[in-house]
């Protein structure tokens, strides 16, 4: 049994062999682990948060206008406008989030891990886009939506996955930054307050981190890059864009305490104070 061969009775009757289950057992006591299945899980939102704020980004929202408000004019170095905003901005306060929640349980190595990996699916996302931007249009297809207003769907398509090399490097080389610069801080707070303040660890290394990623995806897209911005619009923008995620990062406080009793009340005390052990060491 276990060798893959057939064998006949006494009879003459042909007995297949049963199938090992040994693999099967050991992946199933893989996945019984409770961090490694919170681990999966906390990686894939994070991931799936990542990807999805990429590609949502094109769109620019208006602020004042979505909540109904009377349009708030800034003037800051020189530059005016009002609050307008990617549309990532909203996915990108619950990837610090993660981040933190990760930081507290699976340590630098495990923020590293994710973060990594999501900047390798970002890559893997945007290929293919690319590829299917290149992909000769069926002719019907391109003006199927004429008369909702999108006269010619390829370049819609083009515009909307196609986003440009700068603006795709300027956003890589900030989030693996901002995020390096995370969990560095995270843990320095960490040792000098121990497991008291956890709004502060967290909040203080989103207020650091994203101050970096704020200024460097504009600088390398922008400034860097064929639009060639002046310094004086790229201070502003960038200012208003980090107030917006400074805000956002103190708002979420209060998620990042109950995400932190959900799971601790998932993984049970001992294994939850286990895991922060390790995670600070």
């Amino acid at each position: 049994p276990g060798t893959g061969l057939s064998h006949r009775s006494a009879d003459g009757a042909c007995i297949l062999p049963r199938p090992s289950t040994r693999g099967l057992r050991s992946m199933t006591g893989t996945f019984s682990s409770r961090p490694t299945r919170l681990f999966i899980v906390l990686a894939a939102f994070f991931s799936a948060n990542a990807i999805i704020a990429e590609f949502v980004g094109v769109k620019i929202f208006a602020l004042e206008t979505t909540l109904g408000l009377p349009p708030f004019g800034w003037n800051l170095f020189g530059q005016s406008g009002s609050l307008s905003f990617t549309a990532g901005v909203l996915l990108w306060p619950l990837v610090f989030v993660m981040t933190d929640v990760v930081n507290e349980y699976f340590g630098r190595r495990g923020v590293r891990f994710i973060s990594f990996l999501a900047a390798g699916l970002i890559c893997y996302a945007f290929l293919f886009a690319y590829l299917a931007i290149s992909l000769a249009p069926a002719a019907w297809w391109t003006t199927v939506n004429a008369e909702r207003g999108v006269p010619d769907m390829q370049a819609a398509f083009a515009n909307v996955f196609g986003q440009g090399l700068w603006t795709i490097g300027g956003s890589l080389v900030a989030f693996l930054v901002g995020q390096l610069i995370d969990v560095g801080i995270f843990h320095r707070i960490r040792e000098a307050t121990g497991e008291r303040w956890i709004w502060l660890r967290a909040t203080g290394s989103t207020a650091v981190s994203q101050l970096v990623d704020s200024f460097v995806v504009l600088y390398i897209a922008f400034v860097l890059g064929p639009q060639q911005w002046p310094i004086a619009l790229f201070l502003a923008v960038g200012t208003v864009n980090y107030l917006y995620k400074l805000t956002a990062a103190i708002a979420l406080i209060p998620l990042i305490y109950l995400m932190r009793r959900g799971i601790e009340r998932y993984l049970g005390e001992a294994e939850a104070g286990r895991l922060k052990a390790e995670a600070s060491g």
